[in-house]
């Protein structure tokens, strides 16, 4: 049986969570889960002042309610599965090293903000800053997925080094910005300045795109290794057109700023 969190009063201010993880619930009953610590402002106070605790930990959480003010849920995890039956707030699964989150609503900005491991799925729509590096910080995610069905806003994979990042809608400005590793691919259109100032990695993408001037076109080509990442999309719930799996994409080379060793994929079929 999960053990379920369930919202009873929204806070007035964001609330600071970073204690519903999977590594902070073992080996503790109900009561003493109720009675962790979280921040309300500059407020301590227990996590049963803002969620009903039922069931028993299994290493699964379940967290219902509309959690748009609920920062920091799954921080620093390593095993176990959450699934937040709904909206959520900034900062989920940041630095997480392993285990599952699921959000069947949307998330908000810095979603997986410098991501070792695991895999984050959004049902719904994401914010800026998916998968990136905190402000200051040279190294952004660095391993595990994130998949968002839906749409995200800016800065995707802002200084990824590794892993994947899937996009089911438009992805914002900058996508890939000052990348170093790893893979980003969004399904529906891209923003302005996509890949500046990137060192390695691919940006792959089913439609046409700005591509900066400090990229040069390298070839056409049929990229093979899509395939299998079409097929996996499939396998997740991706409307996939058959096309993309032999069709010919526009290689890009870039950021000659940098490294000049990324690559955007567009495709260049009908």
């Amino acid at each position: 049986m999960a053990l379920t969190l369930k919202l009873h009063t929204q806070p007035d201010v964001p609330l600071e969570t970073d204690c519903i993880s999977p590594d902070r619930f073992k080996s503790l009953n109900i009561s003493e889960i109720a009675n962790l610590t979280v921040f309300h402002g500059n407020r301590q106070v227990a996590l049963s002042d803002f969620f009903d605790c039922s069931g028993e930990f299994d290493g699964d959480i379940i967290v219902e309610g509309d959690c748009s003010k609920i920062k920091h849920i799954g921080s620093v995890m390593s095993f176990g599965k959450i699934t937040i039956d709904g909206n959520v707030g900034v900062h989920t699964g940041a630095v997480m090293s392993g285990g599952e989150i699921i959000i069947t609503g949307d998330a908000d900005d810095w979603l997986g903000p410098e991501m070792l491991g695991g895999k984050i799925t959004v049902k719904g729509n994401a914010g800026h800053m998916v998968g990136s590096g905190y402000r200051g910080s040279n190294i952004g995610m660095q391993g595990g997925e994130i998949i968002v069905h839906g749409n995200v806003k800016n800065e995707t994979g802002h200084v990824m080094r590794r892993g994947l990042i899937i996009v089911g809608g438009n992805s914002g400005d900058f996508t890939g910005v000052n990348m170093l590793a790893g893979t980003i691919i969004v399904l529906g259109e891209m923003g302005i300045r996509t890949g500046a100032g990137m060192k390695r990695g691919s940006i792959i993408s089913q439609n046409p795109a700005e591509i900066l001037p400090t990229f040069s076109q390298s070839c056409d080509y049929q990229p093979s290794f899509l395939r299998h990442y079409y097929k996996y999309l499939k396998s997740i719930g991706f409307n996939i057109n058959e096309s993309f799996l032999d069709g010919p994409f526009v290689r890009w080379c870039g950021d000659s700023v940098e490294l000049n060793r990324g690559e955007i994929l567009l495709y260049a079929g009908k």
